[in-house]
């Protein structure tokens, strides 16, 4: 079972980052323990520990991924720098392919592995590729992690990212509530891929259950952002009964706002996706995106740092834990704080503290399960 960072609404609007509980208690601890360490600090060689952590390596990290250029995964990358800095290594590599291409994500790995990288955090978008570069590293003492996209019958650590299948289910039901019958389109970057087709099976089951009278139409956008709202735009051009333009990945979502917002559809269809790039927040600002849903690719990152370094720090004893970096509609309704801080956090260009709100809305209330 994954440990959810968060799940609602009103509690990511109004914490934003780590204070959130649940899957980020060990990032609680570990800030804990390092107060006093200057942001950007590093230490050099054996030149002492972080906090009260003892001397450790420069442990070198590599991250693995599938879109190394993508704007989504700028967050990523920033938490993944900041908990370098606040742990006192070097920032990790950040390799892989660019648009999608397996055979380059698993070479980059396979480099990782040869180079006797210190730890590991992949992006498994494909079931087989990375199998046995899992069981290589793991047989070299080198800790692996997922990210982002997870994979039946591998063998990583942990997983961090968000339940995918869970979060399209959820979407579907969001979409059921606007559109009962006719046709939608859903915009997908990577038919297949592990990181968003559990997102497109979601809506499928979600709507066959809630509005079976409605029509997916999937539109396969592409790996690269420079052709999703081309791909977007010819799918409409040959579908304009749509009720509704979706997206199940982040630059495919920013293309549906700019389709809508430029054929004058506000208001006339209903829009959706994922994840937080500046022409979605737009979107969802004018009412051209009904909404769309944040998965904490800051603590993607950060988290994936944190979670090898304890475990390399510990001799293995702070085993990883499996973290849902949750799901948040973001709607116009709360798209207020997204847009204004602009923050490093949601992939802003600002690093500035952010005020806290003068009270904190009640999350729902606590479910055990046994």
């Amino acid at each position: 079972m994954m440990t959810d960072v968060t799940s609602t609404t009103s509690r990511r609007a109004a914490l934003k980052f780590l204070g959130a509980g649940g899957g980020a208690a060990a990032a609680g601890a570990l800030l804990a323990a390092c107060t006093g360490v200057q942001e950007g600090q590093q230490q050099q060689q054996g030149g002492g520990g972080t906090g009260r952590f003892p001397d450790t390596p420069d442990w070198r990290f590599v991250f693995v991924n599938h879109v190394t250029t993508n704007s989504f995964f700028v967050p990523t990358r920033t938490g993944m720098a900041d908990a370098a800095a606040l742990l006192g290594i070097p920032e990790p590599q950040w390799t892989g392919s660019e648009n999608g291409n397996v055979p380059q994500m698993a070479a980059a790995m396979k480099t990782a592995v040869d180079n006797n990288a210190d730890g590991i955090a992949v992006a498994l978008t494909d079931n087989n590729a990375f199998v046995q570069l899992t069981k290589d590293a793991l047989g070299k003492g080198i800790p692996v992690v997922a990210y982002n996209a997870n994979a039946a019958n591998n063998f990583p650590l942990a997983y961090i990212g968000q339940d995918l299948y869970l979060s399209g289910f959820q979407m579907g039901q969001r979409i059921a509530n606007d559109v009962k019958s006719g046709r939608i389109l859903v915009g997908i970057s990577q038919p297949g891929g592990n990181n968003v087709q559990p997102r497109l099976d979601g809506i499928i089951d979600a709507l066959k259950q809630a509005a079976p009278g409605v029509t997916v139409q999937s539109v396969n956008t592409g790996a690269e952002q420079a052709g999703e709202l081309n791909a977007m735009t010819a799918a409409y051009t040959g579908a304009p009964d749509a009720q509704g333009i979706y997206a199940v990945d982040a630059g495919s979502t920013e293309a549906c706002a700019k389709l809508i917002t430029d054929r004058g559809l506000t208001g006339k269809v209903h829009g959706g996706g994922f994840d937080l790039l500046k022409g979605t927040i737009d979107g969802v600002d004018s009412g051209a995106l009904d909404f769309t849903i944040d998965q904490s690719p800051y603590l993607q990152g950060f988290l994936s740092v944190l979670y090898l370094y304890l475990f390399r720090l510990s001799g293995t004893l702070v085993f990883p834990p499996n973290t849902n970096t949750g799901l948040t509609f973001v709607t116009k309704q709360n798209i207020g704080p997204y847009k204004s801080a602009d923050s490093k956090f949601e992939g802003g260009s600002k690093s500035d503290l952010i005020n806290m709100p003068s009270s904190i809305p009640l999350p729902p209330a606590t479910v055990l399960t046994r």
